[in-house]
């Protein structure tokens, strides 16, 4: 049998993992020096809680191999065919990772047919394209199409972002303390992309959280392709006021085929913090990738 599968990084809204019966690996996320599993053993509304409290110490780290390797395992001894699509390599080093786990497998499973694919993608970045795929599976799609669709999905998804507070990305490191103190005082707010190699990258700055959102929107339709066939798809940090706003001011322009909506889970939220807004979509649509 054929399975796609993920893990939590790609913030999979729930109803898509209950229609697909979706096997989603939870990403580790150390708390105060204790190990949870994102999506598993902590939910967003509880990591948030203690993401804003600064006493607290929050910490992630990518999937391992011995995590993968008991992940995988099952469906080596099942005879499953499966495809992974990870978390970028830009950010995480899942993917090497989840090789090193294959290639332990393969020594007892010669036989076993995995297939991890790069997502170079973050957040609902990967998770939309994660969601196309099972899309085409439903309808019928074989393995050797759902990888070259993979390849057409990577190669154009687009993501820019906001958040409401420098200190998350000044704590990790992604900007000097300096330029992040300044830009708190002014209320700067970055708007950030996903480059094509799943790197994160600074676009612009603009003043005020509302103007940074109408800046995400005003992104996707300078690059969004034919948004009538596309399904769109909005992340947030628990800030569901700053949703609703994206989402107006979306539709206040464009008119997609549908929105996908999504909270940021631990192990992009731990580096951003509460009020992070993303929407992710495609620069170019195929017709045989449609769904």
């Amino acid at each position: 049998m054929l399975k796609i599968i993920t893990d939590s990084a790609t913030d999979m809204p729930k109803e898509i993992v209950e229609r697909f019966h979706l096997h989603v690996i939870p990403t580790p996320v150390v708390i105060d020096d204790v190990d949870y599993l994102d999506g598993a053993t902590i939910h967003t509304e509880e990591f948030y809680q203690i993401l804003d409290d600064v006493n607290r110490d929050v910490k992630t780290y990518h999937i391992n191999p011995d995590m993968f390797e008991a992940a995988f395992r099952p469906y080596a001894e099942n005879g499953d065919s499966v495809i992974y699509m990870c978390f970028s390599t830009g950010i995480a080093g899942t993917f090497n990772a989840a090789s090193i786990a294959k290639q332990t497998i393969l020594e007892d499973h010669p036989d076993f047919d995995l297939t991890i694919i790069d997502s170079k993608s973050a957040s609902l970045g990967f998770g939309l394209i994660v969601y196309k795929l099972l899309l085409l599976q439903e309808q019928g799609a074989d393995k050797e199409t759902l990888i070259r669709a993979a390849e057409f999905f990577v190669s154009h998804i687009r993501h820019v972002f906001t958040v409401s507070t420098l200190k998350y990305l000044i704590k990790g490191g992604r900007l000097s303390k300096v330029k992040g103190t300044a830009g708190e005082l002014l209320d700067m707010k970055p708007v950030l992309i996903v480059d094509e190699e799943g790197r994160l990258q600074v676009l612009k700055t603009v003043r005020g959280h509302k103007k940074s959102i109408k800046a995400l929107v005003d992104y996707v339709s300078e690059y969004i392709a034919e948004p009538s066939r596309q399904i769109i798809g909005i992340c947030h940090g628990e800030d569901p006021e700053a949703l609703d706003f994206a989402r107006e001011t979306l539709l206040g322009v464009l008119q997609p085929k549908a929105i996908v909506t999504s909270v940021v889970g631990c192990a992009i939220g731990a580096h951003t913090g509460r009020g992070i807004v993303g929407i992710v979509f495609f620069d170019e649509v195929n017709e045989e990738f449609e769904c």
